[in-house]
């Protein structure tokens, strides 16, 4: 899709390209095991189990998308783009040191890895900017589809039920194939912005049924944060794209805000009113109680954190001294997917993952915008590479391996940086040879 080399397409290879695309955002985006049976959920502490079948589903895939660009000069595309992480994985590495479960965290520091690179691969695999609309849209329209007929066919599974094991309050909420209302609503949130760009791509009708079911799904799903996100993303877009050299400030500003008044909500019985007065629930849905043992953790270990996704139910967690005190011990995250960058790693696997996630994109951004290098499909990752960092002020999505919402932000961090420093190909003829203009 993108290169800065000259790239033969192989027209015997093209069948096969697609289909591989649309199996690795089947994977993320579906799963193995779409619409589980919320009777076989269990509160018992599993932090230190993995899923081995996952892992190995990943691993063939990333060799598949790695052996179809192998013989491609833009594999350096992909590589460049992995450059990065180098230094976030090697700090994770040192902090497994102090992981008390070191061999669970080398297994999901692998598995990450992985994930990483198919999300950096995938992206080249189709010919163009209309043939990755296609395939995109053709995944999401079948992935909220699926959502549908767990509603409507399945309710049991597909709405969260009084009769669930946990969070009983939540009857009602659509939840789809994801499991939970809070997954579900910020990938219809996703979802919409891809619609929103097939509608630019004059694939009016792919475009208008996917923006509407899955505006309608996320309605229905409960999660405010999202649907109150994704109207503000769409404005703080469109005014990224206009404040030029501000754009970082705006961006680190908007994050440091919202996390500042959060999480002062858990430490703070003044801010806590204060919020409490603006008609807000001061804890974010019963939020609080996890921020606190979550800051309470990183103040032991500021520096090197407790190891790579080694601290949340975990038996020493689980079954420590601060049971007694607080249902928190229970929490699968702590639902602040910078929180848990600090649990994960200290403070230097919070900055470096800043540097990724927040400082390069937004720069890639710029470039992208100033080269006016196919600006729909550049607004499309600035929208959803936005809304993630903002509902990781809420929730944890961040290297969470099998989920639609970190697969998705990364399509969106690896994809701004293909527009900033690549050129898409408009029809390419198969097996003719394309030279890009870009530099760099």
């Amino acid at each position: 899709m993108s290169q800065t080399d000259m790239q033969t397409y192989d027209p015997q290879g093209g069948w096969f390209a697609s289909v591989l695309f649309a199996a690795v955002f089947f994977y993320f985006w579906i799963g193995i095991n779409p619409l589980p049976d919320p009777a076989a959920r269990t509160l018992a502490a599993y932090g230190e189990s993995s899923n081995s079948f996952n892992q190995l589903i990943v691993f063939g895939m990333s060799l598949l998308v790695i052996g179809m660009i192998a013989v491609l000069p833009s594999r350096t595309l992909a590589l460049k783009a992995l450059a990065p992480l180098a230094a976030v994985f090697l700090w994770v590495l040192v902090s497994m040191v102090f992981s008390d479960t070191p061999e669970s965290a080398l297994r999901r520091t692998i598995y990450s890895v992985l994930v990483c690179i198919c999300a950096s691969v995938v992206l080249l695999l189709p010919r163009d900017n209309a043939q990755f609309a296609k395939l995109a849209g053709f995944c999401l329209l079948c992935a909220v589809g699926l959502s549908y007929f767990g509603v409507i066919v399945m309710p049991m599974r597909g709405i969260h039920q009084a009769s669930d094991v946990s969070e009983q309050f939540l009857a009602g909420d659509w939840r789809g194939h994801f499991g939970h209302k809070n997954a579900a609503s910020a990938a219809m949130a996703f979802a919409v912005f891809y619609g929103l760009y097939l509608l630019r791509m004059k694939m009016f009708w792919r475009g208008l049924i996917l923006t509407v079911l899955a505006a309608i799904f996320l309605l229905n799903s409960g999660g405010k944060t999202s649907a109150a996100m994704l109207p503000a993303v769409l404005f703080a877009v469109w005014l990224f794209e206009r404040i030029g050299v501000f754009r970082l400030l705006f961006v680190a500003g908007s994050l440091i805000v919202i996390n500042f008044i959060t999480l002062s909500v858990a430490v703070s019985p003044q801010i806590s009113a204060f919020v409490t007065g603006l008609g807000i629930d001061a804890t974010f849905t019963d939020r609080t109680s996890i921020w606190e043992l979550a800051i309470s953790a990183i103040a032991k270990r500021p520096f090197t954190g407790y190891g790579f996704q080694s601290f949340w139910q975990t038996d020493a967690l689980f079954y420590g001294s601060a049971s007694a005190s607080t249902w928190a011990v229970t929490a699968a995250n702590a639902h602040n997917g910078y929180l848990d960058q600090l649990i994960n790693g200290g403070w230097p696997l919070l900055v470096l993952v800043l540097i990724w996630l927040v400082v390069l994109p937004c720069r890639h951004a710029g470039l992208a915008l100033a080269r006016d290098s196919d600006p729909d499909l550049t607004r499309l990752y600035t929208r959803i590479w936005l809304f993630g960092l903002l509902i990781s002020c809420f929730e944890s999505p961040l290297f969470d391996n099998a989920s639609a919402i970190w697969f998705t932000m990364l399509i969106a961090v690896f994809g701004l940086r293909l527009q900033a420093h690549a050129d898409l190909v408009e029809n390419p003829v198969p097996g003719r040879l394309y030279l890009s203009a870009a530099t760099s």
